[in-house]
């Protein structure tokens, strides 16, 4: 068995004598400092007992070097370099508790925050507004755009995120088709779980899903390659040559994104479909022909084109956020991934908020 941190003392003539035992470790410390501090003055700690030492221990023992004066004795070769170095450091740091209010606490976070989302807000309608200009100066000049690029981001953003969205999707519409029919079923209405399922695929769920999994997915990619880049100098590089990365990185991207999250969300809409149509088959005993027939009654074309219209809003904050949050990285390879996963935060946040916005718009139009 591992021993506990632990001493003995003594009186000697200018204060106690302590010989530490066992492991002065942080995982076997126990109430050694507490001990300690209530032993009075000091006049000698012995180490050579010592079974092991750890920059905490050694801590404890210079705090108390420091306190009263002690005198170090046994020290191996090991506990006497964490001593070293604990001595050289000559930082004046002290933590105090924050003894204001829970509330006031609180309140201070939240403003914090408040104004670290409204500073990210103000960041990524700069740089749309920055990508924007980028395009129209494109444009006069009739340069074309990389659709090298752009095909390659298809691959990245659409084609390769086929699989996970179908799966994903299709359970979804498994589930929805699932609860809808359990509070159905109380009412004799299970026919109904098929206009739950359709509409909500189509008009909402489908496309929300999708989103949310290119932003996870896609919007992710973009964050840290572009911030890689910055951390390399590449960008650097491409401004010196005389190349805009705003038209090189950002705008390929983003177009990328934006022309594959229409087919992307259809995509996922006809996965949700037929996993509740699945459901409705097996656990309804309703026929596919009469699930099919019953969704041509119950859809209305209004669905499809407020999902046509939100898609490609969808995508270009995906982008646009991901490729911000890159251009955002300064200092180090930690920041890549904070700046990451603030761009899936970020994104998914946005995404949610507009579909809200969404539909409110269009339920004030009457597409109901």
């Amino acid at each position: 068995m591992v021993a506990r941190a632990d001493f003995e003392h003594g009186d000697g003539a200018d204060g106690a004598e302590v010989r530490f035992t066992g492991r002065l470790t942080l995982a076997r410390l126990g109430d050694v400092p507490a001990r300690l501090d209530a032993l009075g003055p000091i006049a000698t700690l012995d180490l050579s007992a010592l079974e092991r030492i750890d920059t905490v221990g050694a801590w404890i023992v210079t705090r108390t070097v420091n306190e009263h004066g002690a005198k170090v004795i046994g020290a191996s070769e090991e506990a006497q370099r964490l001593l070293d170095a604990l001595a050289s450091d000559k930082s004046e740091y002290r933590v105090h508790r924050d003894r204001r209010p829970a509330w006031v606490r609180m309140l201070e976070q939240v403003g914090h925050a408040s104004v670290a989302i409204w500073h990210e807000l103000l960041g990524i309608i700069g740089f749309f507004g920055a990508m924007i200009v980028a395009l129209g100066t494109q444009i006069r000049a009739r340069r074309r755009l990389r659709w090298n690029a752009v095909v390659t981001r298809f691959q990245a953003v659409g084609v390769d995120a086929l699989p996970i969205i179908g799966l994903m999707s299709f359970l979804i519409g498994i589930v929805i088709a699932q609860q809808g029919a359990v509070q159905l079923e109380q009412f004799g209405l299970e026919v109904f779980t098929i206009n739950l399922v359709g509409r909500a695929s189509i008009r909402e769920l489908g496309l929300l899903m999708t989103a949310i999994m290119v932003a996870g997915r896609s919007g992710s990619a973009f964050a840290a390659q572009i911030g890689t880049m910055k951390l390399t100098e590449e960008i650097d590089a491409m401004r010196t040559i005389g190349v805009s990365p705003m038209e090189a990185i950002v705008l390929p991207r983003v177009a990328a994104s934006t022309i594959t999250m229409p087919l992307l969300g259809f995509y996922a809409s006809l996965c949700a479909i037929a996993g509740g149509g699945l459901f409705c088959w097996v656990g309804l005993d309703i026929p596919p022909l009469t699930y099919i027939q019953r969704l041509r009654e119950i859809i209305p074309m209004t669905d499809f084109w407020i999902m046509l219209i939100k898609a490609p809003v969808f995508g270009i904050l995906i982008g646009v956020t991901g490729c911000y949050e890159g251009m955002q990285v300064r200092q180090n390879a930690e920041e890549v991934g904070q700046r990451t996963t603030s761009a899936v935060v970020a994104a998914i946040f946005l995404v949610i908020v507009l579909d809200a916005m969404f539909a409110v718009f269009f339920s004030s139009l009457g597409w109901n």
